[in-house]
């Protein structure tokens, strides 16, 4: 391969003319970034402009970086060194992975300094992204630390009855420790705290406004409407879906079965958009906030926080990104709601439900934007210069809309079905968990069971039995043996 191909397919790349054995801080603090981040490569025998100028002795180069990075990085991180030849020229790529034992610091000249990527360069870590190193260090995140604040003085009288609407189930006092919300100790984690009622994170807030005109200085009024809202991450999301609804409008349109509704945004792109703003923002920026701004052609929701791996979204195939948690037991306790699947890509889910809607256009495909610091959607309005009589309505998209009713439904029935199993307590909070996983169309057999609930062989038989007598499950073929999927019952 040849070396700019090399520098085509590489995400993260700096790139030396020479190893400055006298600065060695000039190069180690990619190192060090690359490690701390998602991983890059460092390639000598290139210049800033991108001449291919080579190295004299690319094994003698090499010899000197392993001592190097052994001498002058804490922890040591994993390098990789290849040699490479082009037209005659040798060169040197120091791959490095991702690292585990998050932070590595350069202790050259007296310091001791971790670095991150902004961009393409690496700067050094500041408070707040060093506070994210040292938890990854520690395998742990930030919404499963344990508080100051004590469970006995705290309500969760929202969670518990949002619990209980979507799920069918009580949220009992023992859930609260098995679900991350309560230490060993009494005292609340972070998670727990930021869903009591009356949160003590005060910076935990979605502040919403509607917008006069395009921008936000119009320059004849300034906003129609605003609101604060505070509390309970299920109070946010309830507060921030409620403003939305308030603040845009629905047409629909008689077809020849029926009517088909038109809303300027689809309401599972915008759930959606507010979910994961609330569940993937970084919650270590104190006096920063999650923003809905609504302009009369577009909504932008905006959470603190860019992609939890240092990636820029708008570099990446959104259609194929994996779901990485910033804050697990947050995006574990909405799953449990039903808010959001613990599998797959929300991007994919926000752009196939415009691609769905009436009046979808390629030019209004929902954009995704971040930085080290922030996270933007940009949601388009899909009625905005669109005369009221001239909607053109597709009849595949009539089908998709009918489709997506009958799945809505099929997915209320089933869950109304669960509920009313004849079984143990544990036993239908199983098969909700199953359904929750799996939806209508996932197939499973007994080890999936068993890896979604955490439970024995016997016991996912069990369910398995249960589940058919109830006419909740049906066979399916050409997957395997002993396969199932979920269907409404009759």
């Amino acid at each position: 391969m040849k070396i700019f191909d090399y520098i085509g397919e590489t995400t993260e790349y700096d790139k030396k003319e020479i190893l400055e054995e006298r600065k060695p801080k000039s190069w180690l603090k990619s190192i060090s970034a690359f490690a701390n981040g998602i991983g890059g490569a460092l390639i000598f025998g290139v210049s800033d402009d991108e001449k291919l100028l080579g190295l004299s002795n690319a094994r003698d180069v090499s010899e000197k970086i392993s001592e190097t990075v052994k001498s002058k990085m804490d922890p040591i991180p994993q390098i990789i060194l290849e040699h490479h030849s082009d037209n005659g020229k040798d060169f040197l790529i120091v791959k490095v992975p991702a690292g585990q034992e998050t932070p590595y610091y350069y202790i050259g000249d007296g310091n001791r300094i971790a670095y991150v990527r902004i961009g393409n360069e690496s700067v050094p870590a500041d408070a707040a992204a060093l506070k994210m190193l040292v938890l990854r260090g520690d395998n742990r995140t930030y919404d499963c630390l344990s508080s100051r604040y004590p469970l006995d003085r705290y309500a969760f009288t929202k969670l518990r009855s949002v619990y209980r609407q979507r799920t069918g189930l009580e949220l009992e006092d023992a859930d609260f420790v098995s679900f991350g919300l309560v230490d060993e100790d009494g005292m609340l984690t972070n998670a727990g705290a930021l869903l009591a009622d009356e949160s003590p994170m005060r910076f935990s807030r979605i502040f919403c406004t509607r917008w006069y005109g395009l921008t936000k200085a119009s320059g004849i009024m300034e906003a129609l409407d605003d609101k604060e809202i505070s509390g309970s991450l299920v109070t946010l999301l309830q507060g921030g879906e409620e403003f939305v609804r308030n603040n845009t409008k629905k047409r629909w349109k008689k077809t020849g079965t029926g009517r088909v509704e038109m809303p300027e945004y689809p309401e599972r792109a915008v759930l959606e958009c507010i979910v994961n703003g609330l569940i993937h923002r970084d919650y270590m920026i104190p006096g920063s906030e999650v923003h809905i701004d609504i302009f009369d052609d577009r909504m932008e929701i905006y959470s603190p926080g860019g992609m939890p791996d240092g990636s820029f979204v708008q570099n990446l195939d959104t259609d194929h990104i994996s779901s990485k948690r910033r804050n697990p037991v947050i995006a574990d306790m909405f799953s449990r709601m039903n808010y959001m699947e613990r599998r797959g890509s929300g991007f994919k889910k926000i752009k196939e439900d415009y691609r769905n809607a009436v009046n979808y256009r390629p030019e209004l495909e929902p954009k995704f934007y971040s930085d080290i610091s922030s996270f933007i959607v940009t949601l388009y309005n899909l009625n905005y210069n669109v005369p009221v009589g001239k909607v053109a309505i597709d009849s595949d998209k009539v089908a998709i809309d009918e489709e997506n009713m009958l799945i809505e439904a099929q997915k209320l029935s089933i869950q109304k079905a669960i509920n009313s199993l004849d079984a143990k307590k544990n036993i239908t909070a199983n098969a909700m968990r199953l359904f929750n996983q799996m939806g209508v169309d996932g197939i499973f057999g007994r080890s999936d069971i068993m890896d979604v609930g955490g439970i024995s062989i016997t016991a996912a038989g069990n369910l398995i039995a249960k589940l058919k007598d109830a006419g909740l499950i049906q066979a399916v073929s050409g997957h395997g043996k002993g396969k199932y999927k979920f269907t409404a019952p009759q």
